[in-house]
């Protein structure tokens, strides 16, 4: 295999772009400059490449079409930390008070993780979690 692959980051194909950068601005405190008409956003959030990319442009740059699950979208979630299970819990409210949907109500599982789970305007899944510890990569 030529070079080595080393993961970038990852996408999010959307239909409505200015709705899901609201969404991920507003209400989740990432970084976004690119105004609601831009057809692709790219921003690093935690040194993790993050993309936004509405769907028609990608069907044009592909040629191609492709299918998209409507309502809750079981295909992946995105997960972000908090260092504390206070903040777990914390961090669901003000989601939710930003017009977040809920999914699952903070809970602390039995292999010691709190977590809980929104999901965006599109129906894609976030995990809110903590081990009660600040963060440290897992690498």
């Amino acid at each position: 295999m030529p070079g080595k692959l080393r993961l970038d980051g990852f996408g999010i194909l959307v239909d409505d772009m200015g709705k899901m950068i609201r969404f991920y601005r507003d209400v989740l405190g990432f970084e976004i400059e690119e105004d609601e008409g831009s057809s692709n956003v790219y921003l690093v959030k935690d040194g993790t490449l993050f993309l936004l990319y509405g769907r028609k442009d990608f069907e044009t740059m592909t040629g191609q079409r492709y299918g998209y699950a409507g309502g809750k979208n079981g295909h992946f979630e995105i997960a972000l930390h908090v260092d504390t299970f206070d903040e777990v819990d914390e961090a669901f409210r003000d989601a939710l008070s930003k017009g977040a949907d809920p999914v699952m109500e903070p809970t602390t599982e039995p292999w010691g993780q709190r977590t809980c789970y929104i999901s965006d305007p599109e129906g894609n899944l976030i995990e809110i979690g903590s081990f009660n510890r600040p963060f440290r990569n897992r690498c």
